[in-house]
């Protein structure tokens, strides 16, 4: 009976497998932000988080971390406290979460001691045993939007379609826990589900699904890129909208084709400098757009939120909360980050926490910053593209917990 039950997950699995040959595999805890510079699961409070490899987490000393010593800790233990919120659900965190808890005015002193006494550092290296990365950042646009479509707000924001197919490929294949494949179904066939080009060009089947109208294209895409953002409506209402899902598409790097196609040059592929380029070539705009063919959707969140939520399921901190790969290190701990200001050669060491995820993050010393929202957020993240090192806090039975998996 058992072998029986399976078949059917096992076949469409399998359809899905064959059909979707450009789709990339994305963990399961779905990030609040497709892509960096790029995935929140539908009940992200419920979702695991992987495991992380313990052959990219070499254990270290606390004396490897620059300016340690000299970071203002707060900040950073507020966010690892709002991870709290869900790493008590999990053994290997429940017992230092709770004694996190009983830390009632924390100084700087006293949290680097909290920190010292219980937790290990570990550095994070890549799968070829570099330790040097990319650190990319993301912020919370605000864009101009309506409740209702006119010829100034036409772009829309859609809610997830109810045809899109999701599929858990842990269900079939317990080595691939927190994998998913995306499709919908033709007839009896499973098939990938529509590409931007396709939803833009011809949006029948989200017809209904309409959230919100923006009045930019090119922030609308912007928004999809940085996962979570604010819509200001015509009667001041502001609204806040967050990742919902999204169609299966691989991430294209636009700033990436636009460098390859000479048009321009690395150092201006920002963020700002695309914008600007999309201002000079309105006739190219839309094409270069539909060459990242993943699309995201929405949702309404709440306006009382601190900051949008992650793929954690908790509010992210500006300037302490990171996207990171998952596999390479486990969401909600503290990790401190050796990098450099955006465009600059001056140093940004400080105390991060992991709470967020995104399907162009991937690898061992890859890593997301979490400006935060407004004009000055938005000019780090959109140039930020430097070089860092990470170790990320673990407390001592997780450490041991490594040890024995080795």
């Amino acid at each position: 009976m058992k072998n029986q039950s399976t078949l059917p997950i096992l076949a469409l699995s399998l359809w899905l497998l064959a059909a979707c040959k450009t789709e990339t595999l994305s963990p399961a805890p779905i990030p609040n932000k497709p892509s960096a510079s790029i995935s929140l699961p539908a009940n992200a409070s419920q979702a695991s988080p992987a495991s992380p490899s313990s052959s990219q987490l070499k254990a270290s000393d606390w004396s490897q971390l620059k300016e340690w010593e000299q970071d203002t800790l707060l900040p950073a233990w507020t966010a690892f406290l709002q991870s709290c919120n869900a790493l008590n659900k999990q053994l290997l965190w429940r017992e230092i979460c709770k004694k996190a808890s009983t830390i009632k005015q924390p100084s700087n002193g006293a949290i680097r001691h909290f920190f010292k006494q219980h937790f290990i550092p570990h550095q994070v290296l890549n799968l070829d045993g570099s330790d040097e990365g990319l650190i990319t950042g993301y912020y919370e646009p605000l864009l101009k939007g309506s409740r209702t479509p006119s010829q100034q707000y036409r772009y829309p924001l859609y809610a997830p379609p109810d045809e899109l197919l999701v599929i858990d490929l842990g269900d079939v294949y317990p080595e691939l826990k927190n994998l998913q494949l995306r499709g919908r179904l033709e007839g009896r066939k499973v098939v990938p589900y529509y590409s931007r080009a396709e939803i833009e060009k011809a949006p029948v089947s989200l017809k209904g699904r309409e959230l919100l109208w923006v009045n930019d294209q090119v922030e609308l895409f912007f928004l999809q890129i940085q996962g979570s953002g604010r819509i200001a409506l015509e009667n001041g209402e502001i609204l806040r909208v967050g990742y919902a899902d999204q169609n299966g598409h691989p991430y294209q790097s636009i700033g990436k084709l636009l460098v390859q196609h000479g048009e321009l040059p690395i150092e201006k592929a920002s963020m700002q400098g695309i914008k600007q380029w999309g201002q000079q070539n309105p006739d190219k705009l839309t094409e270069l757009l539909h060459q990242n063919s993943r699309y995201i959707f929405f949702r309404e969140f709440p306006n009382n939120l601190s900051g949008p939520l992650g793929a954690l399921g908790v509010s992210l901190t500006a300037g302490r909360s990171l996207a990171i790969d998952p596999h390479a290190m486990p969401q909600g701990a503290p990790v401190f980050l050796s990098t450099t200001w955006p465009n600059s050669n001056k140093p940004l060491n400080r105390l991060m926490v992991a709470q967020d995820t995104g399907s162009a993050i991937k690898g061992g010393v890859r890593a997301d910053f979490f400006w935060g929202f407004g004009p000055e957020a938005a000019s780090h993240a959109g140039k930020m593209k430097q070089k860092g090192k990470m170790w990320v806090l673990l407390p001592k039975n997780y450490s041991s917990h490594l040890q024995a998996r080795k």
